[in-house]
């Protein structure tokens, strides 16, 4: 008998969301950042065990949003747990459930979703730290499970996926038993490269910065992809080209590495940065980018 979960994972930015994805899937197909609002819409991680088959769905961070990628990027959250059967609220175990938390929880409670809550980064505080939290979102909900974990190292990575089984359902996969993953390979190299800009970038840069694929095409065991990215001045440019090229130039080999990695095989890498200013406020080169609201609706 096949089984299948939709499991929205919720919760405020830089909480480890996407850490917590690619640890229960064993794969890295999610970015991940020490910077908040690394995830900019959902992506599905999909594990399939035996017949049963785990959808995750991993959602930008909660935040109040201050342009159209912003909102864009809060409608996915929205649109993750309404299409979903449970939902994982993944929250900082050092900290009282805040705004952010209590808005998710009335969600939950308005959609009346099963739900469970994972409380990360447990190695850095004392058990009656976790034990004064673990009280604190209990009066606030009655969670179907509560787990703490830390996705950094693995800690109770699986007991979060035992609690989660109690959300499948019977019924048909909607993807074949070898699929990681519903992005689009194109999609999955420009998330790739936006995560080496955020870890070689600092402050605001790397958040004003997308990525546009133009080419991607293999032939005889080489991928040649061609990537454009986009940032919003004229200085930043510079910055994210570095003297002589020295920052592209890191950006490439980080990325070719991680994508020769993951698509086993060759990969010859060509980056370009242009200038588009505002484009997160501007909602044709969003859609260009592949945020379009009407998907959301």
């Amino acid at each position: 008998m096949k089984r299948i979960a939709f499991i929205a994972i919720v919760g405020r930015p830089n909480v480890g969301k996407s850490t917590l994805m690619n640890k229960l899937l064993g794969e890295k197909v999610a970015i991940v950042s020490p910077k908040p609002q690394t995830t900019r819409s959902r992506i599905a991680g999909i594990l399939t065990v035996g017949e049963d088959q785990f959808v995750f769905l991993d959602t930008p961070g909660v935040h109040r949003a201050k342009n159209k990628l912003g909102e864009y990027m809060m409608k996915s959250v929205r649109a993750s747990v309404n299409s979903s059967n449970a939902v994982m609220l993944i929250a900082d175990a050092a900290y009282p459930p805040g705004e952010i938390e209590t808005n998710l929880i009335g969600q939950i409670k308005k959609e009346g979703l099963p739900s469970m809550l994972v409380l990360n980064k447990i190695d850095l505080i004392r058990k009656e730290k976790l034990a004064e939290t673990i009280t604190q979102y209990a009066a606030l909900h009655d969670f179907n499970a509560v787990v703490p974990t830390c996705a950094e190292n693995g800690k109770n990575v699986p007991d979060v996926l035992d609690e989660a089984k109690q959300f499948l359902e019977e019924g048909e996969w909607m993807f074949d038993a070898d699929s990681l993953t519903d992005q689009p390979e194109r999609q999955i190299a420009a998330e790739i490269i936006r995560e080496k800009l955020l870890r070689l970038l600092s402050d605001e840069i790397p958040h004003g910065t997308a990525v546009d694929i133009e080419e991607f095409s293999e032939e005889e065991g080489l991928l040649s992809i061609r990537a454009n990215i986009y940032c919003e001045k004229a200085s930043h440019k510079g910055i994210i080209v570095g003297k002589d090229g020295a920052t592209l130039k890191r950006v490439g080999t980080y990325a070719r590495e991680d994508m020769e990695e993951f698509f086993g095989t060759k990969v010859y890498l060509n980056l370009w940065v242009k200038v588009r200013e505002k484009w997160r406020d501007d909602q044709a080169s969003l859609n260009n980018f592949g945020f379009r609201a009407e998907d959301m609706r």
